[in-house]
Order: C-alpha cells, then structure tokens, then sequence
C-alpha cells in the first residue's frame, strides 16, 4: 500500500468532513412561522412541514426551491458472492448495469416520471462495461470478506472519494435534489454486517433473504457474514475500519456522496437497505451529515429499520419494497416537492378568510 496516498486521500477526505455546517435556524424559524400562519391546524401536515424546514435550513433560505433532481446509482461487486449468499449469479450486475442504460429498469421509469435523471457511475463491477456510464472503477469488485477485509483502505478512500466526485460534478452542473441508488449482487449481505455492527445487533436481526434466497442461503449468507466479522475484527468506532473490512466499492461511493452533499448544503434522499448502510458510514464519519439526509421508504429489509433508528431518521413512506436502485428514493422526490408547494401555494387565514381557532 502507498502510505503516502493514503495519507493523501485521507487528507482530502477529512477536509471534505470539516466543511460540514449545521442547518440554518434562522430560515427554518421563517418557514415555521410561515406554516403556522397557513390556512390548516399547525403541524397537522407533519414530515410535508419538517421537510419543508429542512430544506429551508440546508439552503439557508425560507424560499427553498428544487432545481434539478438526480438519483447518484452507484455500482459494484462483492467477492462475498461466491459464498452463496445471493439468490443471482455475480454476471447479472453487468446485464442489469445495461438494463438501466437502456431505460428499461424501474428506476428509469420512476425517474422519469419524476422529472428527474439517473447517473450509473461504476465503482467496482467485477465486469468490463461499456455505455452511457460514469467510469470510475476503483477494483473488479471486492474481496472476498470471508477470507480477509472486502478492500484495502487506501480502496476505500478511493471509492469513498469517487462518490464526492460524482455528486460535486452533479451539483455544479445545477441538480440540488439528490438521491441515492445502489446496484450490485449481493451487497446486502455487506450492508447487513455494516448494520449490525453500527447498531450492535445481532447477526439473525439484521439479516434478511435480499433477492429472495431459500433457507439454505439464509443460514449460509449468517455464516458468512459472522465469519467475517470473526475474521477481520472490524472497529464499529471507526467507520473507515468497518468500510474497509466488510463493506462494499458502491456502499463506500453512496457514503462520499452523501458528505459531498452535506458540504455543498445540498438534501440527499437516502434510498432503502443498502442506501442506509452507506449514510451509516457518512453519519460515523460526520454527524452533521445527518441533517442534510431525507429518508425515503421503509425496506421490508429486516434490518433497515434498526439501520435507520440509529440514524434517528422516519422513512417518509412504506411501500413494502426492496429493490434498490434509489427506485424508494424517486418516488419520494414527488414528496419532497409536495412539501415546498405546500409553503409556496397555500393560502394563510388571512387571505383565505379562514378564522383561526382561539
């Protein structure tokens, strides 16, 4: 390993954590008051009027407005894979990589319906690609946790490094709404170990069928994930430790993305289970990141819930899915705006002759 580069890296990574602020109270005080005065019983429309504030405080302005909105689909591979634990061969992230550059997958549909676009950014498929991607390998995925950590650390810097860069590069071209999106089989079983690790939860709690295996996996997709967690002795106080050990290429690009939108004061939508598992990482890595992440749905993960209490974050739906892709993430784009018209467009008493209750 190139010390030097990882000390580097690691430098840029830090720099990037300082520049994290906190949420502007002064706007989110403005937007209060100005839902209060709306023609309905204060709070009475709940997350639509915390959203509303949270954009406020993150764009420091009691007018916030979405621009551009994005889904940031990270890919990668896991050498986990060949331990059992997916119910798909490793050879369907490619074919589902060209499913979405052909618009054909579920997250093209929902984008597309909510006005939005979606970036594929390869970080680690074990596989040559070609297309409408963002090239950005770090590894042909990575190793096999079982046998030793998933990725070297100056790996992880890299990977953690390329999801800042794909979300700066978004930002600066004008898309202040971003989301989430993970693709890559079997990176729910990274994520579980990740989850279990940050919330310390047992293995069983945390660990669930993914992409549908049998009984059979399930016990193999524990053992393998106990197996390396017994192995490499991951330091759940040091998130770089946990990433490096038994995370994932794309888990790590997912988390950079989400630092880089926390400095840029940019809202993230946080997709479901594997989503969750890389704001995990953002959030032990810079706890101010917190403030600028929406949640987006519950998984019917078993593990996605703990994942989320230990962020102190509600989904803002609960749909039953598990898809991945930032396919939860894109519906609740429609939410996120919802709650801005509600600021924008509803009337207050006054100009509704509404009378206020005493």
């Amino acid at each position: 390993m190139d010390k030097s580069t990882v000390t580097q890296l690691n430098a840029q990574l830090q720099t990037l954590i300082g520049s994290i602020s906190e949420l502007d109270e002064v706007s989110i005080e403005q937007i209060q008051k100005r839902l209060d005065f709306l023609a309905k019983p204060q709070g009475s429309l709940g997350q639509l009027e915390s959203l509303a504030k949270q954009l406020g405080g993150i764009q420091r302005t009691s007018s916030p407005k979405i621009l551009k909105k994005a889904v940031l689909l990270m890919a990668g591979d896991h050498g986990v894979a060949a331990a059992g634990v997916s119910a798909f061969p490793q050879e369907v992230t490619p074919q589902m990589v060209y499913n979405i550059t052909r618009g054909g997958a579920a997250i093209n549909v929902l984008t597309r319906h909510a006005n939005a676009e979606v970036f594929l950014t390869d970080v680690g498929v074990a596989f040559p690609l070609e297309g409408d991607i963002i090239h950005k390998r770090v590894a042909n995925g990575t190793q096999n946790m079982m046998e030793g950590p998933a990725m070297t650390r100056l790996q992880a810097l890299q990977a953690l490094l390329v999801g800042a860069e794909v979300a700066e590069e978004k930002i600066r071209a004008g898309y202040n709404l971003l989301a989430t999106g993970d693709l890559g089989i079997g990176n729910t079983t990274p994520s579980s170990a990740i989850v279990a690790l940050f919330t310390n939860s047992s293995i069983e709690s945390v660990v669930d069928r993914g992409t549908g295996i049998d009984d059979a996996g399930l016990i193999k997709k524990r053992h393998a994930i106990e197996k390396a967690i017994e192995l490499n002795q991951p330091d759940p106080k040091d998130a770089l430790d946990v990433l490096t050990k038994v995370g994932g290429l794309e888990i790590a690009a997912i988390a950079g993305s989400i630092l880089q939108a926390a400095a840029s004061r940019v809202p993230i939508v946080i997709d479901g289970f594997i989503s969750t598992a890389g704001a995990l990482i953002a959030a032990k890595l810079a706890p101010k990141s917190i403030a600028f992440m929406i949640p987006s749905h519950g998984s019917v993960e078993v593990g996605h819930r703990k994942a989320l209490a230990e962020l102190g974050l509600d989904p803002v739906l609960s749909l039953n899915m598990r898809l991945g892709e930032g396919t939860g993430a894109a519906l609740t784009f429609h939410i996120v705006e919802a709650a801005l018209l509600i600021l924008e467009e509803m009337a207050t008493f006054a100009d509704s002759g509404v009378s206020e209750s005493n």
